[in-house]
């Protein structure tokens, strides 16, 4: 499985073994026993690389001080052998939720005191919510079982599997929050959310070396993760990035921990802690040695994603050195007070991104204030509006402000963003075009109409300091209009084809042989083949042409970025450097939207980096693997996990069949049609049958023939055919049962020459047997012709479909298992060359046709945007109110031929006045 899929079947079966147990509060139970493993499994791999023998391993226990010491202080902590997460799970039914006890316990005993900040306490939610998991020891026990053999998959080793546990953390996170309402605001910030501030304050930090981030609200954590993943696309050693985070819940905090640990993040890099924010600012010191270890907390980058409009406490704080300069929060809403918490802690070229809601921007008193100063001081940046329904548990409009300590430039960016995103679910979500779109805007500041606006101070000061986005940016559809004459009239406003003026500066002849010319503001379709007319019109051909040339190449350039050069790419960078080359090819060519471009390109690398990491730690023969498919099955009552065939770890079946055994594939294909036009005509044969002949022949859900009905039905139609033949041959059989003589079956045979009777096997005395007559009699009613439209003839049809339906499921189920099997054995034994070609197959050949595709929807918009002018005044109010006229009349002269009663007959001869309109 890919982390992906990994990711899917931990989540569903975590939802599932949670029970009665609120998924905000499971979480801190799978992801706390996900960082023991972590732990555990690294001081293996630690204690394997320094030539420990398992024996030595599985002689490891506290009382062995020279050793705890030496793995304390080379990985902050020790686990004795007993309390290994692989010693767990090989003790069985022997094991037991007092070993989870005792081993917790025992961490929290043996941390190294350098460590202590980073590990100190960090397993305290698991440890205090154990007994939540049962009501007694037995069933604790079980659950937590469960929760091991579910996890022991995650690998935990290397590089790559930082990535694919990181991977698994985050994606468990956003399901538990997705499923905890209102409380997942507490510790969950959306991935895309994130990744979008990450990549704007990434940009501004790339040309340093050393780098301080941080976080004061932090939650899990994936915010501060998001930025120094962001952040190390520009450097080439990621350790010299430092994370500081502040969160006010202990359990969040101890996610905080456990995520960056488990990121791969060195301890020393990590500097965590558990306090109110508002309340207990950032300590300048080491409590145990306050004078020496003095340091205000100065950073790079502030990253934050606040509770929204809390309560907080602002008696006193006139003189924080936070607030002192711009002013107080409202004891009612403290959204201010994080972001001035946030700008207080940047060091004069730092950056920071904080969301907030809506509100923010326009309400007035004291945050109408510190807005005012915040702008006069040139701190705010830009200002990004967010779609509603963004963030698990509130649908509230929410915005991203950006603020630097120190800039040049008093204008603020205003970008729109809430009209950009996609549905999924009941949330709403940020494609990767969308985040491009919006970073693409802050960092390069322009205009773009309905998105976003380069405002002026001068002009904010005009609106009172109101940063409401509508006030600046106008995002919203623009209201459909209807001309009167056209309605009235027909023809096409010039003025509503003169809306779509980026099409006809595109294509300037084009809108001239679209069109009639006209002296009046109204024209007509010049063709009744307007589609043709613009497929073929030489503007479109050279636009299609001069896309092609822009793209003669790509398919070559991303073959050589990513199939010659997979070793040693760097991932994180590569998705930028291929959508640059995109961009710039593109920079000449009207129309096409390059973030349309760029969505192509994000669909398909997803998928192309984690090949290239299990390539470039595992090498090239990674791709030979086929890995058995597991799925689960309930037997006995009980959910098992069995393999269900194979599948490719790097290349798919699907892929390799279509490309290396294409002639198996069609084949099986062919007959898998052949099975579809089968079961498609037995239904349209059901959908033709009677209610009566339904309830004869069907089952009892009515979609499928019952054959013993067929066979009774048929049985009894054969024996209802009469010819002079049949005829003859049933008084012979009732001679035969009345054991005629030879002399009476020869006088028979001579009166009936209408008989075949050389096509009746007979005796050597020229008599017959009954089993060769019936025989006969068999040929001759099956050789009955039924009337086309007959039941008999459809069931003989439906009997054939029957036959044929059955043996091509075998024959299917038969050639797909060999097929499946050949090419298990096809991956397995690919060469070196093959591997590339199937690699350039998935990984170049999907983005290429994608783009390629993109002129095309251009032309096909404009075909549509053409049509619907000409469908909109096609037929005038005045035709239809003829029309209208016409049937009233029609009608009207109908009901002269109607009778009825007195009382019938008055209230028609109304009706029909009104009719007539009299």
């Amino acid at each position: 499985m890919n982390k992906q899929q990994l990711a899917s079947k931990i989540w569903d079966s975590a939802n599932k073994m949670r029970s009665k147990i609120e998924a905000n509060e499971y979480k801190d139970y799978i992801l706390g026993f996900m960082f023991y493993k972590f732990l555990s499994d690294k001081e293996q791999k630690f204690l394997q690389e320094q030539d420990f023998t398992q024996a030595d391993i599985e002689a490891l226990s506290e009382q062995d001080t020279e050793s705890v010491d030496y793995i304390k202080g080379s990985l902050g902590y020790f686990i004795a052998y007993e309390n290994l997460f692989s010693t767990w799970l090989k003790k069985g039914n022997d094991f037991n939720v007092a070993n989870v006890r005792d081993a917790l316990s025992s961490f929290s005993r043996l941390i190294s005191p350098s460590h202590k900040k980073v590990f100190d306490g960090i397993f305290k939610t698991l440890e205090t919510g154990l007994s939540k998991l049962g009501d007694n020891s037995n069933s604790q026990t079980k659950a937590i079982s469960d929760l091991l053999q579910l996890i022991k998959v995650i690998p935990m080793s290397n590089k790559q599997d930082y990535d694919v546990l990181g991977f698994i953390y985050e994606y468990l996170i956003g399901s538990f929050a997705a499923n905890a309402g209102k409380k997942a605001g507490e510790f969950y910030t959306p991935h895309e959310v994130s990744v979008l501030m990450s990549e704007i304050i990434a940009h501004h930090l790339k040309d340093q070396q050393e780098i301080k981030i941080y976080d004061p609200t932090s939650g899990s954590g994936s915010l501060l993760i998001n930025i120094g993943s962001s952040v190390a696309k520009h450097m080439n050693d990621a350790n010299r990035i430092k994370y500081y985070a502040q969160e006010l819940k202990e359990n969040t905090y101890n996610l905080t921990r456990m995520n960056l640990v488990m990121r791969g993040i060195l301890p020393a890099n990590i500097v965590a802690r558990n306090a109110d924010t508002l309340e207990d600012d950032w300590p300048y010191f080491d409590d145990n040695d306050p004078i020496n270890t003095y340091e205000p907390l100065y950073v790079d980058a502030v990253v934050s994603n606040p509770p929204y409009s809390q309560a907080w406490d602002s008696a006193n704080k006139e003189s924080d050195p936070r607030y002192a300069r711009f002013g107080l929060a409202p004891k009612t809403k403290a959204d201010y007070a994080f972001l001035l918490h946030d700008l207080y802690h940047l060091k004069p070229d730092g950056i920071m991104a904080i969301v907030l809601p809506h509100g923010v921007l326009f309400r007035g008193g004291e945050e109408e204030r510190i807005r005012k100063n915040l702008l006069e001081n040139k701190h705010i940046d830009a200002i990004i509006g967010l779609p509603a329904n963004i963030f698990f548990g509130t649908g509230i409009p929410t915005v991203i402000i950006i603020l630097k300590q120190r800039r040049q430039e008093s204008d603020v960016l205003i970008v729109d963003a809430s009209k950009g995103f996609i549905k999924v679910g009941k949330n709403n979500h940020l494609q990767a075009s969308n985040i491009k779109k919006i970073v693409d805007s802050v960092l390069q500041r322009k205009d773009i109409e309905q998105f976003s606006k380069l405002v002026s101070l001068e002009d904010i000061r005009k609106q009172g300091y109101n940063l409401n986005i509508p006030r600046y940016v106008d995002s919203s559809a623009k209201t459909e209009t209807w001309d009167i004459y056209a309605t009235m009239f027909g023809g096409i406003p010039k003025k509503e084809i003169d809306a779509y003026a980026e099409y006809w500066k595109a294509f300037p002849e084009l809108r001239k042989d679209l069109f009639t010319d006209s002296d009046t503001p109204y024209v007509d379709l010049a063709t009744s083949e307007m589609g043709n007319a613009i497929y073929e019109h030489a503007n479109i051909q050279t636009f299609k042409a001069q896309f092609n040339t822009a793209f003669a190449h790509f398919h070559d350039y991303l073959k050589a970025e990513l199939i010659g050069k997979m070793q040693t790419l760097h991932i994180a960078q590569q998705e930028n450097i291929l959508s640059q080359d995109i961009f710039k090819r593109l920079e000449n060519i009207p129309l096409v939207d390059k973030y349309q471009a760029y969505q192509a390109l994000d669909d398909q690398w997803q998928s192309i980096a984690g090949d290239l990491e299990i390539i470039q730690s595992e090498g090239l023969n990674a791709a030979k693997i086929v890995s058995p498919h597991i799925i689960t099955k309930k037997k006995d009552g009980k959910e098992q996990e069995v393999q269900d065939g194979w599948e490719g770890y790097v290349l798919p079946f699907d892929l390799v069949q279509q490309h290396l055994l294409i002639d198996e594939l069609t084949a099986l294909q062919a007959k898998e049609r052949a099975l579809t036009e089968a079961s498609s005509d037995i239904q349209t044969i059901i959908e033709e049958l009677s209610e009566e002949d339904k309830e004869t022949l069907l089952n009892d859900a009515n979609d499928a023939f019952v054959t013993a009905a067929i066979t009774r039905v048929l049985k009894q139609a054969f024996e209802d055919i009469e010819t002079p033949e049949i005829r003859a041959i049933n008084q012979l059989l009732e001679l035969l049962a009345n054991k005629a003589k030879k002399p009476e079956q020869e006088q028979f045979v001579r009166v009936h020459p209408e008989v075949q009777w050389a096509k009746i096997e007979a005796k050597k005395d020229g008599t017959y047997a009954v089993a060769k007559v019936k025989a006969y009699l068999k040929t001759l009613q099956a050789a009955f012709t039924f009337e086309e439209d007959s039941l008999e003839a459809k069931l003989l049809q439906v009997e054939d479909l029957l036959v044929q339906e059955k043996e091509l499921k075998a024959e299917i189920k038969a050639d797909t298992n060999t097929l499946h099997l050949l090419t298990k054995t096809t991956i397995e034994a690919l060469e070196s060359a093959q591997v590339l070609e199937l690699l350039e197959a998935k990984w170049v050949t999907p983005i290429v046709s994608a783009i390629l595709a993109l002129p095309n929807e251009v032309i096909e918009h404009l075909t549509d945007v053409v049509q619907a002018l000409a469908d909109k005044y096609a037929v005038t109010y005045t035709e239809t109110t003829q029309k209208l006229t016409e049937a009233e009349h029609s009608l009207a002269s109908l009901i002269d031929d109607l009778t009825g009663d007195d009382f019938d007959l008055q209230g028609l001869a109304q009706f029909q006045t009104l009719l007539k309109g009299a």
